[in-house]
């Protein structure tokens, strides 16, 4: 993101804004686009992420002053949604001597810093998985009451490296800390199980029913990112993450959610598959997030008829 936010803030204003949600009379479907890989200047990245019938971007918060202006200018004047990205951590991987209570200090900062750009809430990914169980709980029953004293909606992700690295783990702290909300990134989960989380023994209705937000990419039992979703030969990943989502969906629905939020994210940083010697990558990124934007907005409106079928 460092590359887009020291750009000029100029927006381009031939860009009309779209009606960019699936709608329905129930529940509607938000589309985000992903900062995270892209290269691109702003004006092509926002006019590529309108035409995909997104609301907004999905992105860390800057940690200069002058970056933070400029998104807030970029934000504003295009009337994107933003979905702030925190880490506790300091970074994906955190630093292995921190303490809880030093992630503690960071995030006073950055939620301080993330309440001026309003978001519509934090994706925060917490802790260090090295952490004990009951260091764990202790640190994000902190952190979730932090986020509610600087007045931040505040979702946490399954993410490795993290707190909620292991499925079964994120059970055991849901049983102690019932009023976390959560960010589903399933592909973790998956390559930290080796396998798709689809045995009779695996029961996610405690989880599913926290679910705040989706990130829709598509991992598999050996990686986290797919090098294709519409390949064949991942088409049983596809299909068990969608129905995963779906099942947010529902449990959503019956929860009362007016709307959902999705973001696509196939990345960069090793996730996007290259060639061996001529490293060269085998997708475009931005073509692989836009087809799941395509995807799961056909996917929603499918859900949608579903609903409406069963309400007779």
């Amino acid at each position: 993101m460092t590359k887009h936010l020291s750009q000029s803030s100029q927006i381009s204003q031939t860009h009309p804004r779209q009606n960019t949600i699936s709608q329905h009379s129930a529940m509607q479907l938000k589309t985000f686009r992903t900062l995270w890989g892209v290269n691109t200047s702003w004006e092509q990245t926002l006019c590529e992420l309108i035409s995909a019938g997104c609301c907004g971007i999905e992105a860390r918060v800057p940690l200069t002053s002058m970056e933070q202006q400029t998104l807030a200018a970029r934000l504003k004047a295009a009337g994107l949604d933003y979905i702030a990205i925190i880490f506790s951590g300091g970074d994906v991987i955190p630093a292995q001597h921190e303490s809880p209570e030093q992630h503690l200090e960071r995030l006073k900062q950055r939620f301080d810093t993330a309440k001026t750009l309003q978001p519509l809430f934090v994706n925060l990914l917490a802790g260090n998985d090295r952490w004990p169980l009951a260091q764990q709980v202790d640190f994000l029953g902190k952190a979730h009451e932090l986020a509610q004293h600087f007045e931040l909606n505040c979702s946490f992700e399954t993410h490795r490296a993290t707190s909620l690295y292991s499925p079964w783990l994120t059970l055991e702290i849901i049983q102690q800390l019932p009023q976390l909300q959560f960010t589903a990134d399933i592909s973790h989960w998956i390559v930290v199980s080796e396998r798709l989380l689809n045995d009779p023994c695996d029961d996610f209705t405690a989880f599913i029913d926290r679910v705040h937000h989706v990130q829709a990419r598509v991992g598999y039992d050996q990686g986290p990112q797919v090098p294709h979703p519409a390949a064949p030969e991942y088409q049983d990943a596809l299909k068990f993450q969608q129905d995963f989502w779906q099942k947010i969906w529902q449990s959503q629905y019956r929860r009362g959610y007016r709307q959902t939020t999705l973001t696509p994210e196939f990345g960069a940083d090793g996730y996007l598959h290259h060639l061996p010697f001529t490293n060269v990558p085998v997708a475009d990124l931005w073509s692989l997030n836009a087809w799941m934007v395509q995807q799961e907005q056909q996917h929603f409106n499918e859900f949608l008829s579903l609903i409406e079928k069963e309400a007779g």
